[in-house]
């Protein structure tokens, strides 16, 4: 059985294939060139494997947060590659994929929100995957939730972004930062193909986003410094 991941939810597109010889996973800095190379390198994936579109049993998706076009053209690929093949789809969060390409424990997982804000959410390993402590937001750098304890790794690209901001706000409770961390879909994957497996797989229409912030664009005088 074959699985289908995929994430345009960042400047970087990512593909991952579960089949019967393992996983191929693959990433690219395509920019905003998500909706022109994503088919494209889709269907060279699927040659790599010797596998055709009709293989597929499922498909999971970056369902954000993170770049608003790049979610839409994503969940959109997976909805029409799910009502063509008349096979499920799941939507799962960036911020989680984050946490699953770690390797940590405890992990602050923060994507850069642009307009100087960030998304966030916080995780912690368990044996059955993720706990997440709180809920996903979205919030200034220096206004994130701040842990009661410490070992949290901080992971994505908002500590890339506003590093020094983070850094001052959560101080000594981070043990370790990844700022070049972006969500990649062999995560995706992993944590998708147990959610497969166990039937929470959706028809395509029913597929769902994560925005978090309703206004996705400041008109120019709301971008100026107050």
């Amino acid at each position: 059985m074959a699985y289908l991941a995929l994430d345009t939810s960042t400047e970087h597109l990512s593909l991952a294939l579960s089949h019967q010889d393992g996983v191929i996973a693959r990433d690219w800095h395509v920019g905003q060139r998500h909706a022109e190379q994503t088919l494209p390198r889709l269907e060279a994936l699927l040659a790599e494997a010797s596998l055709t579109r009709s293989a597929l049993q499922g498909i999971a998706f970056g369902m954000g947060p993170g770049s608003f076009t790049g979610l839409r053209i994503g969940c959109g690929i997976a909805q029409g590659l799910g009502f063509g093949l008349g096979i499920p789809v799941i939507g799962v969060s960036t911020l989680e994929a984050l946490a699953q390409g770690s390797g940590a424990d405890k992990v602050f997982a923060c994507l850069d929100a642009r307009m100087q804000q960030v998304y966030v959410a916080r995780y912690v390993r368990e044996s059955g995957g993720w706990r997440e402590i709180g809920e996903a937001l979205v919030c200034d750098p220096d206004a994130v939730p701040v842990p009661d304890d410490t070992g949290w790794t901080g992971v994505g690209s908002g500590f890339a972004a506003y590093g020094d901001a983070l850094s001052a706000r959560l101080g000594e409770r981070l043990v370790a930062t990844e700022p070049e961390r972006f969500p990649h879909a062999r995560d995706l994957l992993a944590l998708a193909l147990p959610r497969f497996a166990a039937g929470l797989g959706r028809p395509a229409h029913e597929a769902t986003l994560v925005y978090l912030r309703d206004k996705v664009a400041l008109k120019t005088h709301e971008r100026a410094p107050k």
